[in-house]
């Protein structure tokens, strides 16, 4: 048995084949052209060409996955169709000459280089999806056959034996995938059937690879790195998912104990999945309200599809991350429509704006930060840039009579920026009037607990606000004074510290003395070890990933 560590990105353990898939070599040759603008119509051919290909995949993703997993190649058009990407390309043919093929390479390890230097993490990933676009071009226009396969079964080239073979799917059986990377658009292309789980040499969680991997139900490990050998390919092994452990040729033993384990965890989903449509109370009767967290208004399907009673948390700054440009308040309106048209009265709490610290976006112009966390983030932008708050409050404020809308201010550490908030919100309230447009005028307001601050003013907040959602991976951060972005201070920052829970506790006291709810959106909402701590805390309300829903609805009723 030969064990490999990597990094776990999506949870489950897989048993089966490997099939390796080779590297394609990707060696461009440089041609000096005597005709610049021939080689412009033909990169402009082959883009279009691709343009067309990623919409049939996205048409296929949304048929088999979702709308939210086709948004990726939505932006992987978008794009291929940026100016600057293609005045990069152009700029290549024109001034040195270059043959289309090289000018898209070159083109791209520009922008990939330029988006890996970024600190956020979001952006990070886009180097790998620059990357997939450009090798989509170059293959058109080396000629090569396009890797979008119409039944969904993977195209590529497999190393059995040290020879190559096409396909992965060999006699109907299926795999596990060893690569040394995979584009997005690779993974969206696997047949469910034919594909028992991934494990990749590069990669990252935060990759749309690793994204699709969870949303596909595939286990998934990346960063084995030298590990990797092509030879593997025919053996026998074992993956898991959660811990990033790979076992190729596993013993007796250790088949035998990850068999167990993957039995058990299908018969715990089985019995999770009985807890569909039940209340969530403890047996004494206490009872929690369960709601679920999304970034985009697709993660209403995942959300739904847990019976999460609510949405607890919506990220709209991903609104943000996701565009070039500012989004307008016609496409924050639809997007915060949708959601609370599909939510069908159930609750549906939008947090505003919470860009700055590790979420960057270009547009904004922010300044370099040597503390970013302690900085220029989230309320404090929408406070300083009022006319960017308030295209998104009027848009929250315009939405909300189409369901059960509420809005949460993150980063709140005075009484004053509160009703610096509510003062800009009555400003788009007046405007709407003025415009006979609808919206609900009690809308409810609240505001995140996530700094000591917050939590030192918690008996004025609470007297300012509809709820409390405390945030507790900032929380935990602000009050035990550790970076959650610095992986050396990972032993410090322990989220069970009595003074993050004591603060929780002041919070929750806080809120009842004050007749308002109040709730926990954190990672520590999901910690099923701390459970009983906030049921015994009076806990209003946890909100969770989708996925986490039902464990926690099993644990609450079990109390």
């Amino acid at each position: 048995m030969r064990t490999i560590q990597g990094v776990g990105v999506s949870a489950g353990i897989a048993i089966g084949t490997v099939r390796v898939l080779a590297a394609v070599d990707h060696a461009v040759e440089r041609l000096v052209i005597d005709d610049p603008q021939a080689e412009m119509d033909r990169f402009r051919a082959a883009r279009d060409m691709v343009v067309a290909q990623l919409k049939q995949l996205r048409d296929n993703v949304t048929a088999e996955f979702g709308e939210n997993k086709a948004e990726l190649f939505n932006a992987h058009r978008l794009m291929l169709q940026d100016p600057d990407y293609a005045e990069c390309v152009e700029g290549l043919i024109a001034q040195d000459k270059a043959n289309a093929e090289f000018a898209v390479k070159g083109a791209a390890e520009q922008f990939a280089a330029m988006f890996a230097a970024m600190d956020s993490s979001t952006m990070q990933a886009r180097a790998a999806d620059v990357k997939d676009v450009s090798r989509r071009v170059m293959n058109v226009l080396q000629g090569k056959r396009d890797s979008t396969a119409q039944d969904g079964s993977v195209q590529g080239d497999a190393v059995q034996n040290g020879t190559v073979q096409n396909g992965i799917a060999q006699n109907g059986e299926s795999h596990i995938i060893f690569a040394q990377d995979l584009a997005p658009s690779e993974t969206a292309q696997f047949d469910r059937a034919k594909v028992l789980g991934l494990v990749t040499a590069k990669g990252s969680a935060n990759s749309h690879t690793a994204i699709l991997a969870r949303t596909m139900g595939l286990p998934a490990i990346t960063g084995i790195g030298d590990a990797f050998d092509p030879t593997d390919d025919g053996h026998v092994a074992v993956i898991d998912g959660a811990s990033g452990a790979v076992f190729v040729d596993p013993d007796e033993a250790t088949l035998t104990e990850c068999q167990r384990r993957k039995a058990e965890a299908e018969e715990h989903l089985s019995l999770l999945r009985k807890l569909k449509g039940k209340p969530t109370e403890t047996k004494s009767g206490q009872r929690v309200h369960l709601y679920a967290n999304i970034s985009r208004p697709s993660d209403v399907a995942a959300m739904l599809a847990n019976d999460a009673e609510g949405i607890g948390l919506f990220r709209s700054e991903f609104l943000y991350l996701e565009r070039e440009d500012w989004p307008t308040e016609e496409f924050q309106f639809d997007a915060y429509r949708q959601v609370a048209q599909e939510m069908g009265g159930r609750p549906v709490i939008i947090r505003t704006l919470d860009i700055g610290a590790d979420k960057q976006v270009d547009y904004f112009s922010l300044d370099h930060e040597d503390n970013p966390a302690l900085g220029y983030r989230a309320i404090r932008i929408c406070l300083t840039r009022p006319e960017i708050f308030k295209v998104q409050l009027r848009a929250l404020l315009r939405a909300s009579a189409y369901g059960n809308i509420a809005i949460m201010l993150p980063m709140i550490t005075s009484v004053q920026e509160v009703r610096d908030a509510k003062r800009i919100l009555e400003e788009a309230k007046s405007e709407l009037r003025g415009e006979h447009t609808d919206f609900n005028e009690s809308i409810q307001i609240g505001v995140m607990i996530e700094t000591p601050a917050s939590v030192i003013m918690a008996d004025e907040l609470a007297a300012e606000v509809d709820f409390f959602s405390i945030g507790t991976n900032d929380l935990t951060q602000y009050t035990l004074a550790c970076d959650r972005q610095n992986p050396s201070l990972e032993r410090f920052a322990d989220p069970h510290s009595p003074a993050v829970l004591r603060m929780i506790q002041m919070t929750i006291e806080a809120a009842h003395r004050h007749g308002i709810w109040c709730g926990i959106c954190g990672e520590l909402g999901t910690d099923l070890s701390l459970t009983d701590t906030f049921l015994r805390l009076g806990i209003d309300e946890l909100s969770v990933s989708p996925t986490s829903v039902l464990p926690l609805r099993n644990v609450i009723r079990n109390h």
